[in-house]
């Protein structure tokens, strides 16, 4: 998942902050985080495993495979946030993203540099809010092809996206649910 399904499913402050900055934390340095963020370090690893291994994700990402080989699983992710934002009316969204910037700036001294620089321009652009667009997802996936090495910037992977939104919502709504209702019941186990 991406940061917005990251961001949602956290259940303390400290764990949304651990579970919006473990792609940036090597499992070693996590004893030197408090017990809250690394329970969010945690949780956000065990969403992707079970992401990883859903088997409408599986279906979702030979949709992408094609063109973007061992990237479709990025693309799915991103693609799965636009569904996630429009669980929420706008304005709830917006309410949600803020109360998610706000408490990761609380935070900041916990948060790697390199994520705090990040921080500065998902806030500015609003990125968990615009996941909500079809422009967001455009920007997000052009962010995930500017920084996979072997992917050409150039691939129409956002076009791909449009023409199979009802199929990637599809695997969504299979989806969703169940890691929903795996972090409800098994939160204690994940973490």
């Amino acid at each position: 998942m991406n940061y917005l399904a990251h961001s949602v499913l956290s259940f303390t402050d400290g764990q949304l902050v651990g579970n919006m900055i473990a792609d940036f934390i090597k499992n070693d340095e996590r004893p030197y985080f408090p017990l809250e963020i690394q329970e969010g370090i945690k949780l956000h690893r065990a969403i992707d495993t079970f992401t990883d291994i859903h088997p409408a994700v599986s279906e979702a990402k030979k949709i992408f495979s094609p063109l973007v080989r061992l990237y479709s699983g990025a693309f799915v992710d991103v693609a799965f946030d636009q569904f996630v934002a429009q669980l929420f009316s706008p304005d709830e969204l917006k309410k949600h993203a803020e109360k998610t910037y706000l408490t990761l700036w609380k935070y900041e001294k916990w948060l790697p540099a390199n994520y705090r620089q990040m921080l500065v321009r998902m806030q500015k652009e609003d990125w968990l809010s615009n996941y909500r667009e079809d422009r967001g997802i455009r920007f997000s996936m052009q962010n995930v092809l500017h920084k996979a090495k072997y992917l050409d910037a150039g691939l129409p992977v956002f076009d791909l996206f449009l023409a199979n939104k009802s199929e990637l919502r599809f695997y969504f709504d299979q989806f969703f649910p169940d890691l929903l209702l795996e972090c409800q019941t098994n939160y204690e186990r994940l973490i």
